[in-house]
């Protein structure tokens, strides 16, 4: 039974850590895509729309196959459905943060990008953890 539950802390530690990188590299994915685009060429809740576009899809083929690999089923219809549904709600995060930040407190661009790095990734992973990669 210990050997069960430290052998289950070391997966999912090891689970942390990979999506830590992976999340690391898509936020600076996400920011950097945003930031040019909301910044130079449209306005900060279309740029939320390109930028986490890309994001998702690099981060369905990183987690899936690195960040939570051998962790519950093979890919099928219903993970990739809830996958992409808890990203949905990091997209809602991030339109909301931008909104807020950009609208109402007339924000510079770059202001929603700090939940976006520090609130959003925290939720979906324990999202995915708990729906998705079961």
């Amino acid at each position: 039974m210990l050997t069960a539950i430290s052998s289950d802390r070391r997966a999912m530690l090891g689970q942390i850590v990979r999506f830590g990188i992976v999340g690391l590299s898509l936020a600076a994915v996400y920011s950097a895509i945003y930031w040019v685009l909301a910044t130079y060429v449209m306005a900060p809740m279309l740029a939320v729309v390109v930028a986490f576009a890309v994001a998702v899809i690099a981060g369905f083929i990183l987690h899936s196959r690195w960040s939570f690999r051998g962790h519950g089923r093979q890919e099928d219809h219903r993970m990739k459905t809830m996958f992409f549904l808890v990203q949905g709600s990091g997209f809602v995060l991030n339109e909301l943060f931008t909104w807020i930040l950009t609208g109402p407190m007339h924000g510079p661009t770059w202001w929603p990008l700090v939940p976006a790095i520090l609130v959003t990734p925290f939720a979906t992973f324990l999202l995915n953890r708990q729906l998705v990669f079961r």
